[in-house]
């Protein structure tokens, strides 16, 4: 008994001097990973490589199957806990095809994918191993992963007679299978399509519940598991394993784990606008000085803000505010997954034609492949004027000339430069990564509103947790909260179980 107490005082002797060592030195590099904020890094990658450069054609086919997953995948109004970080990855640049993804990992043992992160769809889907036509290979840089249902012991089906198949958050059309399982299915305006069946399975992330340091955590959560892939999507040179949905809808992740006070319901970002791209996505809020919001239009199934006017050096262009009022089939939409911006016609002539005309006597105007491009020999924000994109609230968008221009490569020894807004195909209009980078975006679902700020998104990020009081900070390894403080909780509330255990066997 006596040795088993001298062990006792040694243990809680050596605990005293952590305590004291860890009070008077910097965190382990492994305390300051698992404290950076929102926990879980993944990072948004760029989809497609950056020496590969591709047409504007290219880009505007493919934010044509982005609008149509945004305009036929419908979806609903949704509804505190810890925060998650998803460190971000890709770039806006659409000469060199902007994507942002990132990691998730799904399953028991878990499997690691890759999926574009898409604030215009609901769902997270993955790959599943049973589909017979879904490519294999990628060819940008990654590798391919197949979600395995039976050999994941977590895994469960999801049955037609579950309320989620049957219930009005459902964001596509349920359709039962001969087995009985919940499936979906979406078709894209160029004739793509994925379909596919429902599961539930573990959903791994790291997290920070208020002042508590919790690691590798986990939640079930509903996901898509495609088992046919057609058209675009069965390219092997633009394949990822999936879509990670974060819109309104009831089952996208955000609103599966807020509803269940897992996270706040609040989701940030901050894209990196230049050519190494990258970022960090957070279930979470990012707070940064000079935050402005406009609220989101309700009933509306998307993202959508009302947008006022559009300002070019200051002069409000004349645009009638009705082409830009909300209905079924109009409005403006905030949406990660196009790269471009796209204005509707009654917006984009009078915007184009302002451009041009301030600054016809500095650069020479030329058409390349029927689009409105400069000839450059100084910097562009030397000479292109500012714009702003003026919402309701009061919150106006401030455009530098990298905000609505892209290089376009060098003609005739000058600088090209193009207008990166295009003309919208439907009423919509499309805010994509072109303007969104550079800039925090905070989606504050419990106060039904948008918020943004100019930002360098190459720094870290502070971001606040539940509680509303206490800070974290994301995107490099150290906090602004005290983790040390922490941790030196977590270390003397075991000194003080370790000495009243000894208090009581001496007694």
């Amino acid at each position: 008994m006596r040795i088993f107490r001298s062990l006792m005082l040694a243990v809680a002797l050596a605990l005293a001097l952590a305590v004291t060592e860890l009070a008077a030195s910097p965190l382990p590099s492994v305390f300051a990973k698992y404290a950076a904020g929102p926990a879980k890094i993944l990072p948004l990658q760029r989809a497609f490589p950056l020496d590969e450069p591709v047409e504007l054609s290219e880009l505007r086919a493919r934010d044509r199957v982005r609008h149509a997953r945004i305009l036929l995948g419908g979806g609903r109004q949704s509804s505190v806990g810890g925060v998650v970080d998803f460190p971000v990855q890709g770039s806006s640049d659409p000469y060199l095809v902007g994507l942002y993804f990132t990691k998730v990992k799904l399953g028991s043992p878990p499997t690691e994918f890759n999926v574009q992160i898409d604030t215009g769809s609901d769902i997270l889907w993955v790959t599943c191993s049973s589909c017979s036509n879904c490519p294999h290979s990628s060819g940008l840089g990654i590798d391919l992963h197949f979600f395995d249902a039976p050999g994941s012991f977590t895994a469960g089906s999801v049955t037609c007679s579950d309320p989620i198949c049957s219930s009005v958050f459902q964001t596509t059309a349920a359709q039962c299978s001969e087995n009985n399982q919940c499936g979906y299915s979406f078709r894209y305006g160029d004739g793509s399509g994925t379909s596919g069946y429902y599961m539930t399975d573990t959903f791994y992330f790291d997290a920070i519940l208020g002042e508590s340091l919790v690691a590798n955590s986990s939640a079930p959560i509903v996901f898509g598991c495609s088992t046919y892939q057609s058209g675009d999507l069965t390219k092997s040179d633009k394949a990822v394993d999936g879509i990670f949905g974060f819109g309104k809808g009831k089952l996208s992740v955000v609103s599966q784990l807020s509803s269940r006070g897992i996270t706040p319901p609040v989701f940030s970002h901050c894209l990196k606008g230049d050519g190494s791209g990258g970022g960090v996505f957070v279930l979470g809020e990012i707070l940064v000085p000079g935050m402005v919001y406009s609220p989101l239009l309700p009933s509306q199934p998307h993202y959508n803000l009302n947008l006022l006017s559009i300002g070019v050096n200051g002069q409000i262009l004349p645009i009638d505010a009705a082409v830009f009022e909300a209905s079924n089939t109009r409005g403006t939409i905030v949406d990660t997954g196009t790269t471009l911006t796209y204005l509707v016609k009654e917006a984009y002539d009078p915007f184009l034609n302002a451009i041009s005309n301030s600054v016809s006597q500095l650069v020479t105007l030329i058409i390349s492949n029927g689009e409105q491009c400069y000839l450059v020999s100084t910097s562009i924000s030397d000479m292109f004027p500012p714009v702003s994109l003026n919402f309701a609230g009061g919150a106006s968008m401030m455009l530098r000339p990298q905000d609505y221009l892209f290089h376009y490569g060098f003609y005739d020894g000058a600088s090209m430069w193009c207008i990166g807004f295009q003309k919208a195909p439907e009423e919509q209009t499309i805010l994509g990564d072109l303007v969104l980078k550079d800039k925090v975006f905070v989606y504050d679902l419990a106060r039904q509103r948008i918020g943004w700020a100019n930002y360098d998104c190459s720094m870290s990020v502070n971001v606040s947790v539940t509680s509303g009081k206490d800070i974290v900070n994301s995107g490099q390894p150290c906090l602004n909260i005290s983790t040390r403080e922490i941790l030196l909780r977590f270390f003397f509330s075991i000194l003080v179980a370790l000495l009243l255990c000894i208090f009581f066997s001496l007694t």
